[in-house]
């Protein structure tokens, strides 16, 4: 059940937020600026590629790792494939994980690794095995990590992670939103220097300031009546989020957003890209998720039994309306099954802008869903 007391309560969303949650959240745009710091410290910006690589492979355990690799591959386009070398191991702990380069790999292909820990042995195994294949390798790590000096060994260059101002959490779970941002903004300059993207230096300035204002609209001192990533965590509530995108930086958002509701909120959510969402989860909405499911004698008595999750739809768009879209027949399928729809469409801006604003938007809705369900704190 969700506490909606709270989320109208800052004081009280404070006090229940022992993970930074929300704090983390409000510091991506600071920390956008001292990751691109940071790059530009490294050397990044200096830069004089002799051309694009092949292909990005990018390692790294835990939700952001994934995330920077999704958003990445959807930003690059088809400029060059963007992989992520999935972990194998006995466990997800760092000396359990392994990491191995596909055997096309050589000298032409770029290795990105991506780390909120740095101490994980195999990420320093997979630094050497590229430098024997003559792989180029860019790390973003924690300073003074084991990893540093495997990167170090491998002749790759190690972009030290942003830490947040004033940072009193531990991010070691990777899912919040400061450390994706951490590990991402720096792979977004490299990726600028060789030609793969458009992220440009005034372009992650308007990243930065975009995220600081989506942050004043979703700050827990906004109320839950104009704050839309409240208003969303209230809508979610006793609800199976059946995530719809459309546009290539919505459909990494929206998968981040299924994976970190379940990590940070322990709530299941199904993430699909339309059009192909409709036939997809179609079924959802007409099967026992639907509004109006309710099989059983309609005079039992329920007082004593949890209330079952029913399906509800969230639209994500980066894209301006109008065009060639898949929304109308997305709304008219969910309100023919008398199924409610949560939409979400940043404002107008550059590319990585509109994706900001959306990830910043589900990241603080996260939170408060967490917050406000108890037990997840």
């Amino acid at each position: 059940m969700l506490d909606e007391s709270l989320l109208d309560a800052p004081d009280d969303l404070a006090r229940a937020d022992r993970r930074g949650l929300l704090r983390s959240a409000a510091e991506a745009g600071a920390r956008v600026r001292t990751a691109a710091r940071h790059a530009a410290e490294a050397g990044l910006g200096d830069l004089r590629p002799d051309g694009r690589p092949r292909a990005v492979l990018i390692a790294g355990p835990g939700t952001a790792a994934t995330g920077v690799a999704d958003l990445l591959a959807a930003l690059a386009g088809a400029s060059a494939p963007v992989t992520r070398l999935d972990p194998t191991g006995v466990a997800h702990a760092a000396g359990a994980l392994r990491w191995a380069l596909p055997g096309w790999a050589g000298p032409v292909d770029l290795l990105l690794i991506a780390t909120t820990d740095g101490t994980e042995p195999g990420l320093a195994v997979l630094a050497e095995q590229a430098y024997r294949r003559g792989c180029a390798v860019v790390a973003v790590a924690p300073e003074r990590s084991p990893l540093s000096e495997a990167v170090d060994g491998a002749h790759g260059l190690l972009v030290p992670m942003a830490k947040a101002p004033y940072q009193e959490y531990d991010e070691s779970a990777a899912a919040g939103p400061g450390a994706l941002w951490a590990l991402l903004t720096p792979l977004l300059v490299l990726l600028d220097k060789v030609g793969l993207i458009s992220a440009a230096p005034d372009t992650l300035q308007l990243v930065a300031d975009r995220l600081d204002r989506t942050a004043e609209r979703c700050g827990p001192a906004i109320a839950t009546y104009s704050n839309p990533a409240k208003t969303l965590a209230a809508e979610l509530a006793d609800s199976l989020p059946l995530i719809w995108s459309e546009g290539a930086g919505a459909g990494p958002a929206g998968r981040r957003f299924a994976a970190t509701l379940a990590e940070l909120a322990g709530r299941p959510a199904l993430a699909a890209a339309l059009p192909e969402a409709l036939p997809a989860h179609g079924v959802l909405l007409s099967g026992s998720f639907a509004a109006g499911a309710d099989p059983e004698d309609f005079f039992r008595d329920r007082v004593e039994e949890p209330q079952a999750l029913r399906a509800r739809v969230v639209l994500l768009r980066d894209r301006p309306a109008g065009g060639l879209t898949a929304a109308p027949a997305a709304r008219e399928l969910a309100l023919s099954h008398d199924t409610a729809i949560s939409e979400l469409e940043p404002e107008e801006g550059v590319e990585l802008e509109q994706l900001a604003e959306l990830l910043a938007v589900t990241d603080f809705a996260t939170a408060y869903l967490a917050l406000a369900s108890g037990g997840h704190s």
